[in-house]
């Protein structure tokens, strides 16, 4: 993707994208980030995912402090050009809890209790000195 096409896509009115991230060799949703222009092209240039964090308003590479970097294997974006979907090569987990994907709590309905279907694959207490 050139300039060119990060021009054509539509970020919101705080110019964030929505990203997917998926695992290349599975197919599994391993979390959602935002991007902006800059961490778009940051990711073009790889090896690694950069996102914009909304709460601390800073880049950062996904990995950086854990260590579980995803590498970038594929980018595409949606009809609307409003989300991209990236595929990476996800080292251990994605999600800062301990999971493989950050998507490890299931809805099995409205009275029923949310469901951990994840297994913790490290202890963030111990990782991030929380």
């Amino acid at each position: 993707m050139s300039d060119t096409i990060i021009k054509k896509l539509k970020f919101d009115d705080k110019g964030l994208i929505a990203a997917v991230i998926q695992d290349v060799d599975n197919n599994e949703v391993l979390m959602l980030g935002y991007m902006n222009e800059e961490a778009v092209r940051r990711t073009l240039k790889g090896p690694y995912v950069t996102f914009w964090s909304r709460s601390r308003r800073k880049y950062w590479v996904k990995g950086e402090t854990s260590g579980h970097t995803q590498e970038v294997k594929e980018i595409y974006f949606d009809c609307d050009q409003d989300a991209l979907l990236i595929k990476v090569k996800q080292n251990i987990a994605a999600c800062h809890e301990g999971y493989r994907t950050c998507f490890f709590r299931k809805i099995e309905g409205e009275d029923k209790p949310v469901k951990i279907v994840g297994q913790r694959l490290f202890d963030p207490e111990k990782k991030y000195n929380k």
